[in-house]
């Protein structure tokens, strides 16, 4: 995969932005904790955010109907979002055309480790490599009579590339781990010295204190101190759009 272009609809524009690491929320955890977690740092910036171009509030009555749903824009603009489907189903139209290399899909889903009270992403897998159509971003209310807010420039939608057909070519097995004598040794060695690190938490002069978190993971290495594969990756760099002619 080479390419991913976006071509935007006539009078209309386009925000998108490779997805940043920081979240509110792991900022509010004690001393920034949730940010030792490699995988969910390598998760939230995997692809881009689509935002909003506007602010408003919507609030569902519990109803199956697109009567259903009450959106509330901000004086002077038009809400990004509209009541298309029923069924408590809030859609932004995506205003572009997205194309991938030949065989990729992308798979379109909501800002990802971005919990909202009330009302939760849905996720869709487009063809983009030939369609010519738009999609849409849809979100389903959770509970009734609960308003939700989306600010502006706030994520909506989170896109990146997937092979297609790639799943579908994988064998899945299931094996008992004393089958691979190395592999059972490193977990019964990262188990162990999970368990030890944790213990010696609770003195403030041990090493684990001063340590603070185990970073084998982080840094790429195994329990007993051996390197992964070179193309271990502590964070993601994703280029911007870039504006064509």
């Amino acid at each position: 995969m080479k390419e991913l272009t976006a071509y935007v609809l006539d009078g209309h524009e386009l925000r998108v932005r490779p997805a940043p690491v920081e979240r509110d929320w792991m900022d509010r955890t004690g001393q920034r904790f949730a940010y030792r977690c490699l995988p969910l740092n390598i998760a939230n910036t995997h692809g881009w955010e689509l935002l909003c171009p506007a602010g408003f509030r919507a609030i569902w009555d519990g109803g199956a109907g697109k009567d259903a749903i009450q959106i509330e824009a901000e004086p002077g603009t038009q809400p990004p979002a509209l009541s298309h489907f029923g069924g408590g189903v809030l859609t932004f139209h995506v205003p572009a055309i997205f194309q991938t290399d030949p065989d990729v899909d992308l798979y379109v889903t909501g800002p990802i480790n971005r919990p909202k009270d009330g009302i939760g992403a849905l996720t869709g897998v487009v063809e983009t490599d030939w369609s010519p159509y738009t999609f849409t971003m849809n979100w389903l209310f959770t509970r009734p009579d609960y308003r939700v807010r989306f600010e502006k420039d706030e994520p909506f939608c989170h896109i990146f590339p997937v092979a297609r057909g790639a799943l579908e070519g994988i064998r899945p097995l299931a094996y008992s781990l004393a089958r691979r004598p190395e592999l059972e040794a490193e977990t019964k060695a990262w188990s162990t010295g999970r368990d030890n690190f944790n213990a010696d938490l609770a003195d403030p002069e041990s090493e684990a204190s001063k340590a603070r978190w185990q970073k084998s993971y982080f840094r790429g290495a195994t329990p007993s101190g051996k390197p992964g594969p070179d193309s271990h990756r502590s964070k993601l760099r994703l280029n911007p759009f870039k504006a064509g002619e």
